[in-house]
């Protein structure tokens, strides 16, 4: 397995395990129980989950109305584009 491969494979796992913890917390919202701190929901969409963390805002209606989340999301998820385009034509 090659190094794009490696990375191919990292974003698809990071990208579902944070549709599931960003699924995880609407549930323990709504159950009124434990939540996942909003510093570690946007740690992980800055380690490659951006994708899976915008899936799961407009799936699950999550974090849709916090300014950092609608804005901040989209903001990191276009700055990972970048880097990789950026890399890409380097």
């Amino acid at each position: 397995m090659n190094m794009h491969e490696i990375f191919y494979w990292y974003l698809a796992i990071i990208n579902i395990v944070v549709l599931v913890v960003y699924g995880g917390d609407k549930l323990f919202a709504k159950l009124d129980s434990w939540r996942v701190p909003e510093k570690v929901l946007l740690l992980l969409a800055l380690l490659g989950g951006s994708i899976g963390a915008l899936l799961a805002m407009q799936v699950f209606r999550h974090k849709t109305r916090h300014l950092k989340f609608r804005y901040g999301v989209p903001v990191i998820l276009l700055l990972q584009v970048a880097g990789l385009v950026y890399l890409h034509w380097k």
